[in-house]
């Protein structure tokens, strides 16, 4: 059966490695878990570490950028229909294209 350790538990053990006060066998022999462990979670927090520290600002105004841009297209999309309707209708009463 596979044990289950909570976030808290896997941050307090990678933390007292990152330390390096102890050695990975000694912190593993404490907690009684393998090394590989140990070393798997020190690479996960390193991994996600940066993203700790992204300002959200950014990623407010990322957000409003693409649905202005998403806005965008919908008009043109939009108008671009509007147009050629009038165009056949316009050929349709006048016989030419006024393009």
């Amino acid at each position: 059966m596979r044990k289950s350790f909570t976030s808290e538990f896997k941050f307090k053990v990678v933390l007292e490695a990152l330390r390096e006060e102890s050695t990975l066998t000694e912190i593993a022999s404490k907690y009684e878990i393998h090394t590989n462990q140990i070393l798997n979670w020190k690479k996960q927090l390193l991994e996600r570490a940066p993203s700790l520290f992204l300002d959200k600002r950014t990623k407010k105004s990322k957000q409003k950028e693409d649905q202005k841009e998403e806005s965008l297209y919908k008009t043109i999309g939009v108008l671009k229909v509007e147009n050629e309707f009038l165009r056949k209708k316009y050929k349709d009463v006048y016989g030419t294209d006024p393009g």
